[in-house]
């Protein structure tokens, strides 16, 4: 029988329980995984995710490991390594030890210095890799290789500015292209964001120019809240400019758009290439849905655990998003990571506390934020939201991201979010080490900007059930959700697989022994096109420059249903969603479609994860367990009397073992 050190299962203790888990001491490690990963799963989960082999880079926080796509018939996985430029091709028919074979290098057909920032693959091996140009601003590509080739590109199309993301739809007829238009630092050029839609060939070959249609916004009515901060280049259009697709799903023959920057998500219809409505995405309302929202707020301005309500609100914000069908119907689930403006000519980015100074606008004395402002000062948010009618003042502080991942219907409208869960599952796991950042191992260093952010999102079905696979960029590490009821989504297990004795900020030699650090895509691998015939996880890591392989370790019992959330579900408004009853198995069946890599699961794509921008600003250094703070007393000390009785009692197994 395998042991799963440090992890346990968890019971729901009450409606507002935490979550528990076992932290033991290190053990010797095995290859070049952590030795001792640290997992924690629902009472009755269907599997727990186990780390079984990782390729590393050797490059650190220069994003050497980050799109991920798995191509079945070769059994390779394609890595974009942004650090080089290109994609690496790594061999994992034996998924315990993956090894480079090749590169995918577009430098030859586009310009030197071009990057590639995203690969997609189609059942039969035609390769598309999003290529970027060496001014982000110019026009870039969509180069296609062949998956088992030589590294040789079979062709190139241009696409727009900053193609930060390609998909391939589920039939294999069209490469879809977020380019997210990015504005120089200084402002000097703006470009719009557009979609490329670009229809390929049913044979392994390149499309050609004419292939290639753009769907732009000039024409489709823009609803009321879109986020639209700061100003755009001379001669650019004010609002047009704003616009940065950032990731592309596909359900039929219509792709989902987010635009990240601007919370929002555009529809588009695949066969015309036309956009065809923009929804605005809304607030989380932080005075029904908890959060830490300060890297200062334990004793003598250390960080500590305060997950709290508070008189302010975030933007959702997805980066990455994927879909599912139950019942016919479509759903979206979205990573609500957050983004903001925040280049040298304009930032749209601010502490509370700066708020009326350095021609900032001040809070306004009547809001409810003003009466607790020393409470929440250290939270970033931005100043072109929550802006009084008049604009002199910010009435509603708005932060960034949702810290959540939500799901939608095909209409917009959000039947599901995970509200505090990620924070409470987080502060629980990794209690010393609650919303650390990447590259630094310490406590609370993100609570005052985005929490753990959620990246990276995908779907998968197994035994008739569909989950959703969420990686969280600053903490680390991997959550399960079953979302086969879109409506009443449970947790099922979480796995980081970090060494936080180990911060690469203080010891870049460390970058072996630190193990996965920011997951920037996840891909999920069905068992039927498994090199093992047993479901796998591939998880593309940016900051460690690593790309590692997960075993989905089957439980052997039903899969679990679901169960209440910690805390009242939110809508896209203030208004929070009554979390529906449990129910036990009846639920509908998803229709079980074939992804862009030709693998059959519950979504009609797999989509490989867009690159998102980000800063690495970083917070306290404490990771005093006794400066930490859950949010409930009495739950705290019971949560922490579990683990230590529980790593006591699994510690004693291992030494009799």
């Amino acid at each position: 029988m395998r042991t799963r050190p440090r992890a346990t299962r968890i019971g729901t203790l009450s409606a507002a329980a935490v979550l528990a888990c076992t932290c033991l001491a290190a053990l010797p490690a095995q290859a070049d995984l952590v030795a001792e990963p640290i997992s924690s799963s629902a009472d009755g989960a269907a599997f727990e995710l186990t780390p079984i082999g990782q390729y590393q880079t050797g490059t650190i926080d220069e994003g050497a490991s980050e799109i991920v796509a798995h191509h079945p018939a070769t059994q390779r996985v394609l890595v974009v390594n942004a650090a080089q430029g290109s994609v690496d091709v790594l061999d994992v028919s034996d998924p315990t030890t993956p090894t480079k074979v090749g590169e995918l290098d577009a430098t030859p057909v586009t310009a030197d210095g071009a990057s590639a920032n995203s690969v997609a693959v189609r059942a039969d091996g035609l390769v598309a890799v999003a290529v970027e140009a060496p001014e982000k601003t110019e026009t870039g590509w969509v180069v296609f290789f062949d998956a088992a080739g030589d590294g040789e590109p079979l062709g190139v199309v241009e696409a727009g500015a900053l193609p930060d993301m390609v998909t391939i739809a589920p039939d294999g007829g069209y490469a879809l292209v977020a380019n997210e238009g990015e504005p120089a630092e200084d402002y000097s050029v703006d470009p719009e964001g557009t979609i490329s839609v670009v229809a390929l060939p049913d044979d392994l070959e390149a499309p050609g120019q004419d292939d290639v249609r753009t769907a732009d916004f000039a024409d489709v009515t823009l609803p009321d809240g879109l986020h639209l901060a700061g100003p755009t280049a001379d001669g650019a259009d004010p609002v047009l400019a704003l616009l940065e697709p950032e990731y592309i799903t596909v359900a039929g023959e219509t792709a989902y758009v987010s635009l990240q920057d601007n919370n929002a998500m555009a529809v588009l219809d695949v066969e015309s290439a036309e956009v065809t409505d923009v929804w605005a995405l809304g607030v989380q309302d932080r005075r029904e849905v908890p959060a830490d929202v300060s890297d200062e707020d334990g004793p003598d301005g250390e960080g500590a655990i305060d997950i709290a309500t508070h008189p302010v609100s975030s933007m959702f914000q997805p980066d990455s998003i994927s879909s599912y069908t139950v019942d016919g119907e479509t759903y979206l689930v979205t990573a609500n990571e957050g983004d903001s403006r925040d280049w040298e000519g304009y930032s749209e980015e601010a502490r509370i506390s700066d708020l009326g100074e350095d021609g900032l606008p001040p809070l306004c004395e009547d809001s409810e934020a003003a009466a607790v402002a020393d409470e929440i000062a250290r939270l970033t948010i931005s100043t072109a939201a929550g802006l009084s009618e008049d604009g002199s003042c910010i009435a509603e502080p708005t932060g960034f991201g949702g810290r959540s991942f939500s799901i939608l219907d095909s209409d917009g409208d959000r039947v599901f979010d995970s509200a505090d869960a990620f924070e409470q599952i987080t502060a629980t796991a990794v209690p010393e080490f609650f919303n650390s950042n990447h590259s630094e191992s310490a406590l609370d260093g993100r609570s005052d900007d985005k929490g753990p952010e959620p990246e990276a999102i995908t779907v998968g079905e197994l035994d008739g059930r569909v989950y959703a696979f969420v990686g969280f960029e600053r903490i680390g590490g991997v959550a399960v959700f079953d979302v086969t009821e879109p409506t009443a989504a449970a947790f099922v297990t979480y796995v980081n697989n970090r060494d936080f004795s180990v911060s690469v900020e203080d010891d870049p030699d460390g970058l072996a022994q630190a193990g996965d650090l920011g997951p920037e895509s996840v891909v999920f691998i069905a068992a039927e096109s498994s090199p093992t015939g047993e479901p796998l996880l591939a998880v593309g890591n940016e900051v460690s420059g690593t790309t590692t392989l997960f075993a989905l370790d089957l439980a052997g019992e039903p899969s679990p249903s679901p169960t209440p959330e910690p805390t009242p579900q939110p809508t896209a408004t203030p208004e929070p969603l009554p979390t529906p009853e449990p129910t036990p198995t009846a639920e509908p069946t998803p229709t079980a479609e074939p992804t862009a890599t030709g693998e059959p699961t519950a979504s009609p794509s797999a989509d490989p994860v867009g690159a998102g921008d980000d800063s690495d600003d970083q917070g306290s250094d404490s990771d005093d367990l006794a400066d930490t703070g859950l949010p409930t007393g009495t739950l705290a000390a019971f949560g922490l009397a579990l683990i230590a009785l529980a790593g006591s009692a699994a510690l004693l197994g291992r030494l009799r073992s």
